[in-house]
């Protein structure tokens, strides 16, 4: 396997064409944001996706959002510069900024909407209370925070089950056991899952006064928020 240039076990050149074939439903997460943010009673002026990747949800999302800013922020300098070229045409409706994680992120006005699709469970246990506290300081009064990571299971068979489901899919899309086996291994290791009811805790804990899960497969889920 080729070294990564971020986080995630995928260089970011080869980050779009392996993605899907990784994560269930992975393209389903951006276009379930998007719809729950349509179905809200907000235009959001500025949306923050942090650890945006390579820009594929803010490149969905802008069609839906004309007059929207969207501003871009990773860890990962080889997935901005992935995201630069995927978003070059958009012009002045694109800010990314230099590369950071989220509780470093400074901007000189609050936003409507922050994403965070698939980056926090790289975090450690403080690493992620304060980029969620972060995301909470951010946004404006009923502002709308939408976050997916990979989770954990509540029990230790359900872990194993979870597991072998999600290995199954993999091999399903054409990776070896092997290859299947090593994105597993990295659980607990690599990346730090949370159980559901620990997500929900932290986000209410952080002062969100609307907290739901919206979405849930295989050892994925996805929440919404409210400030």
């Amino acid at each position: 396997m080729k070294k990564s240039d971020n986080t995630t076990p995928l260089p970011s050149k080869e980050y779009d064409s392996n993605i899907y074939n990784t994560i269930p439903y992975y393209g389903c997460f951006h276009q379930e944001t998007i719809n729950l943010i349509e179905s809200m009673d907000i235009k959001p002026k500025i949306w923050l996706d942090t650890g945006c990747g390579t820009g594929t949800l803010v490149q969905k999302a802008i069609p839906h959002f004309k007059s929207t800013c969207f501003v871009l922020s990773d860890p990962s300098n080889g997935m901005l510069d992935e995201a630069r070229i995927k978003l070059e045409e958009y012009g002045d409706k694109i800010k990314i900024l230099k590369p950071k994680p989220t509780h470093e992120i400074f901007i000189s006005m609050n936003v409507d909407v922050i994403t965070a699709i698939q980056s926090h469970h790289y975090m450690t246990k403080d690493e992620r209370i304060n980029a969620t506290k972060a995301c909470y300081e951010l946004l404006n009064e009923n502002g709308i925070y939408v976050v997916f990571e990979n989770i954990s299971p509540l029990t230790e068979r359900g872990i194993q089950i979870g597991k072998k489901y999600w290995k199954d899919f993999q091999i399903s899309k054409g990776k070896s056991e092997k290859e299947a086996m090593n994105h597993l291994n990295r659980f607990n290791v690599e990346y730090f899952p949370l159980n559901v009811e620990e997500h929900l805790s932290l986000l209410r804990e952080c002062g969100f006064k609307i907290v739901e899960l919206f979405w849930y497969s295989y050892m994925q889920a996805g929440f919404y928020c409210i400030k």
